[in-house]
């Protein structure tokens, strides 16, 4: 194998693939990127079993054939070579990648493409594209109330379904952590209306969250119970699904909260920011004292003293102190693009509404916490 590809061509294509590589692996091959030259482009190809990126990008193929070397040590290098420069990757003795660049050489240790595994996508029967920015949209939306917490596994991604409201249907992406909730809808794609109820693990919503910024026009998607498929130009993502049950969130959404408070979300944001610096905490809960037409912040610490602030909001129901963990109020305010945010609650301790008046397909819970 003998191929020449322009660095940054390789860097991007390097980029994009590599990060799927864990670095710390107990089976060697899964520490490398497999590189298949042909024709006039190279595919890049890393997994880690639970996921599979395959990437092309053209090169100059003077000897096809193929090879698997270390993904983080191939990334480094080409990272730190001049910007423009040309990059040979020659295959010596079928286990040794020679790396030239202007007046650098290096020679990287090789392991046999048989080794590599190849994840089967086996029978994709639900197919339908989403336009780039809608599949943006649906992921940037939802994942920050993604769930780090492994014993809880099933709630560790996306939950993407068609759902049925008032008669309507749409495609609904939802996250939870517990704490806090993010729903938001569009609508049914041509194709997607008998597709199954699925988890996309966070680890593959990073990654095709990742390719979404490079790419514009539509993303077809294909999916069965256990695998899905993104297919971008020149890339492919495959990934394992999560094998659980999404819990029936929507018996956390409250129906009945009546009394509503409005405000400009940036300065409320900005008002939470400030006041939080005081709290010490891990929590770092910020207390909402509801009047008459304003709000007050205020926290207060043991350790680092006390913030209070006043802010300007529409409020005309009953007085009352509501607490809540101030980074997850902050996660949520930024996901909201209109000027005004409408809060919907109901009693110190029960789940609160939050909404973006400008985007009436997205809805967030959050919990209270006691202040």
């Amino acid at each position: 194998m003998q191929v020449t590809i322009e660095r940054n061509a390789l860097l991007k294509t390097l980029g994009h693939v590599q990060s799927v590589v864990e670095r710390r692996n107990t089976i060697p091959i899964l520490s490398n990127v497999m590189i298949e030259a042909e024709g006039d482009s190279v595919a890049l190809t890393a997994t880690d079993l639970d996921i599979s990126v395959v990437e092309n990008t053209a090169a100059s193929v003077s000897v096809p054939g193929s090879t698997t070397v270390s993904a983080h040590t191939l990334f480094d290098i080409a990272r730190k070579l001049p910007d423009g420069s040309e990059v040979n990757l020659k295959l010596e003795d079928g286990d040794r990648l020679v790396v030239t660049a202007g007046r650098s050489r290096f020679t990287l240790a090789c392991l046999d493409k048989e080794d590599f595994p190849i994840m089967s996508e086996g029978d994709l029967p639900h197919r339908f594209a989403l336009a780039s920015e809608e599949l943006k949209r649906l992921i940037d939306k939802a994942r920050f109330a993604i769930s780090t917490e492994e014993t809880r596994y099933y709630l560790n991604g996306i939950y993407l379904h068609v759902a049925d409201q008032n008669g309507a249907s749409s495609l609904r992406a939802v996250a939870t952590d517990g704490h806090r909730l993010a729903q938001v809808e569009q609508e049914v794609p041509d194709g997607a209306s008998g597709m199954p109820g699925i988890i996309i693990p966070r680890k593959t919503v990073g990654e095709v969250r990742k390719l979404l910024d490079e790419i514009e026009g539509n993303v077809n998607i294909a999916l069965s119970d256990t695998k899905i498929r993104f297919s971008f130009e020149g890339a492919t993502i495959i990934s394992k699904l999560i094998d659980g049950t999404f819990p029936d969130y929507s018996r956390v959404i409250p129906q009945g909260n009546d009394k509503m408070l409005e405000m400009d979300c940036r300065l409320f944001a900005e008002s939470v920011d400030r006041v939080s610096t005081i709290s010490s905490d891990k929590t770092r809960s910020v207390k909402l004292s509801l009047g008459a037409d304003i709000l007050t912040l205020s926290v207060n610490s043991p350790d680092s003293g006390t913030a209070r602030e006043e802010l300007s909001a529409s409020y005309g129901a009953d007085e009352f102190d509501i607490g809540f963990n101030s980074r997850y109020l902050l996660d949520i305010l930024a996901q909201i693009e209109g000027e005004t945010v409408q809060v919907l609650l109901a009693d110190p301790s029960a789940p609160t509404v939050l909404k973006d008046l400008m985007d009436e397909a997205v809805l967030y819970v959050l919990m209270p916490m006691r202040v």
